[in-house]
Order: structure tokens, then sequence, then C-alpha cells
């Protein structure tokens, strides 16, 4: 058949991609453990107080691919496959790097070339989420933890913004790779206080609720693919509903052939 015959209209849904990075016990794990059937690879010792099933923790990037492997190979009941967390992850690569090139640390790769390599790990890592996703039809999140840096907005002055706490040029890839990135973080309001003599201070107040951020905004970086509300309780659950809310229309292909939506 010629391809003229087998274009295909309408959505295609396929297993969410999602990254969730926030502040350190915000309950980016515990996110992770509501979705459907979880599996954890876990690459940080953090999961003791969580129900939950994971493999041995990760302590070489080999140990995490094979994880992969398996998952892919295997006969298992998982339909999520939860990486906790990314950024202790790529200590895993800094070290392949390192035993790879025989140095003792990332650094010592001159003109920082050694963040570039990495990266050669990293798509052998997401390419082997690819295989789940597309061929095993297990959803993935990837969990990473939250750090400040400073953003050259060259419209405004220097500010400071929460991002994952990657490495920039990983977390490029990895960002562009994933459908959704989302913040997590504590719900704080402001209230203004009189010092006296025409002197205010602003408070913040915390809650204690815990939300996710899915727009990006000055303060963080973040992004969403199904037209998300600006802030969510941080509930699988509920981030769950908004999946089922944008179920994508059947595609057919212009001869009236369907394909599966």
């Amino acid at each position: 058949m010629k391809l003229i015959g087998q274009i295909q209209s309408g959505k295609r849904p396929a297993p969410r991609r999602v990254m969730l990075y926030g502040t350190h016990g915000v309950g980016k794990s515990t996110f992770g453990a509501m979705s459907e059937k979880p599996i954890f690879i876990q690459t940080e010792d953090g999961l003791g107080e969580i129900d939950c099933n994971r493999f041995p923790l990760a302590e070489t990037f080999d140990q995490a691919i094979a994880a992969l492997s398996e998952l892919y190979s295997e006969k298992h009941p998982y339909r999520t496959v939860v990486v906790d967390s990314l950024d202790w992850l790529e200590r895993l690569i800094w070290s392949d790097v390192c035993k790879k090139r025989g140095v003792e640390s990332i650094e010592d790769i001159p003109y920082a070339k050694g963040y570039i390599l990495g990266l050669t790990q990293w798509r052998e890592f997401l390419d082997g989420l690819n295989a789940l996703r597309n061929e095993r039809g297990m959803t993935v999140i990837l969990l990473a933890h939250a750090k400040i840096e400073k953003f050259e907005n060259p419209e405004t002055e220097t500010y400071d913004r929460y991002v994952p706490r990657l490495h920039k040029l990983a977390s490029s890839v990895v960002q562009e790779w994933c459908d959704e990135v989302l913040f997590a973080t504590y719900k704080v309001y402001t209230k203004k206080l009189d010092e006296g003599f025409s002197q205010t201070r602003t408070q913040g107040i915390g809650s204690g609720e815990r939300i996710i951020r899915t727009t990006e905004r000055p303060a963080h970086v973040a992004k969403n693919r199904l037209n998300l509300p600006d802030e969510l309780p941080l509930d699988w659950n509920i981030y769950a509903k908004h999946l089922a809310a944008s179920t994508p229309v059947t595609a057919t292909t212009k001869n009236g052939g369907k394909t599966n939506g």
C-alpha cells in the first residue's frame, strides 16, 4: 500500500511519560506509588516507608538498565514504571562514564565533555523506557528533586527559579522526551505585615497543602500537553481523571480503515 493510503487522522493515545520534580519530602514517591500497578526502579534508598514493589537498589548504571530489560522481556503484572530518582540515576551515569574513561571524577574529563558523553547513557535509558511504553504499554513516571538556579532571561533581569536537579544538558534531553513536566511543592500564601513607620514586610504562610504546578511560570519549569489546570492537588488519582477526560478520538486512515486510538 502506498503511503498516501496509510495517512492517519485523529489523536493517537499512548501511555504518558511524566517527570515529577519537587522539594524534598513533598510526596513525589507517594504520587508514583498511587499510579496503576507500579514497579519502582530505585537509584536512591528512600522507599522504606512506602508500600510498593521495587527492584533492589541500583548501585550501577548497568543494574538500572538490567531492570528495564527484565520489565521488557519477562512476564509481569506491572502497568507503570517509576524511576526514583533521576538525580541519583545521573550519579550512576557519571560513574559509568568515569569507569569507561579511566578517570576519578566527571570533572576530570577536559572541557566539560564528560557531561556530553553522559548523554549517550541517558539516551540508552530513555530508549529502554520507550520500549516499555510502546511495546509493553507501560506508563513512565520519572521522579527528581528540585534545585534553585539563576535564569538569565534576555527580556528581563536575572531571577531565581526551580528546576530539576540535573545537569542542564541531561535536563534538557529528559524534559524534551517527557509529555508532562510537573513541579510538586507546598502551597504558600503571602501576607503583608505592618512594621510601623510606613514600613511593611511580606510573610509567607504555609497551609501544608501539597500541589502540582503544570504550567511554566517565572518561579519554576513545567509543561503539559493535556491542557491541564495550572494547579492540581498532588494526587495521582486526580491527575488520572484529567487523563481520562482527554480521551482521544479513534484514528482513521484515509481509506476508511481504523487504527487503535
